[in-house]
């Protein structure tokens, strides 16, 4: 005769597993499907600078000493009166999002294609830069302590004709996906500086490398 109870036991804990393994199915599907929409949305916000195009009209940058100066499509500037330098680069940013501008730094070597440079070395901006997606900016940086560091550097590298390279830390406008772009400022025989750039690195997702 057959044991109902027994009988009845399978089937309710048969009926759990296959509940369970549902669920476990769709638990993971959900989180998957999240995944994307999360990676779809970073991808919407996802900003990147590059040198402007020759093409593109000159920008008009101020200083907070009233300095001022106009950057070219696809060049920069570097200045030095008296004690200060003072720099720029006309930006185009091809990305997705808003390019909201961090720090930067000089480079004063030639580094290989290893690690991002450390974020602690980079100088903090005095003011907001925003680049909106598809559209021309500026990034502006002043040295104005005669015993920086950053001044020799900078009008050694001019001095020689040699390029000055610029490392720029930005993001989106939420404070994330940050990435460092380095630009290089050659000198041009009428006195203006090309504006290249030769590396980027993420620094707060995976390098693509």
């Amino acid at each position: 005769m057959a044991d109902w109870v027994t009988i009845s036991s399978l089937a309710t804990a048969g009926g759990t597993l296959v509940l369970a393994v549902a669920t476990f199915a769709s638990v993971r599907s959900a989180n998957r499907s999240a995944r994307v929409a999360e990676t779809s949305l970073l991808a919407s916000t996802r900003p990147l600078l590059m040198p402007s195009r020759l093409e593109d009209p000159a920008v008009k940058v101020g200083f907070a000493d009233d300095h001022w100066v106009y950057v070219k499509g696809g060049c920069g500037t570097i200045e030095v009166v008296g004690d200060v330098v003072y720099l720029t680069m006309s930006l185009r940013n091809p990305g997705s999002g808003i390019a909201v501008l961090h720090g930067w730094r000089l480079e004063a070597g030639q580094p290989g294609p290893g690690d991002h440079p450390p974020l602690d070395e980079f100088r903090r901006l005095t003011r907001d830069l925003y680049i909106p997606t598809g559209d021309v900016g500026f990034w502006q940086g002043a040295i104005r302590e005669a015993d920086d560091d950053g001044r020799a550097l900078v009008t050694k590298r001019i001095a020689d004709h040699d390029r000055v390279m610029v490392d720029l830390l930005y993001g989106d406008h939420y404070g994330g996906q940050r990435l460092i772009s380095r630009f290089s400022l050659q000198e041009r025989e009428d006195g203006s500086f090309l504006l290249t750039v030769g590396r980027h690195w993420n620094v707060d997702l995976p390098d693509p490398r």
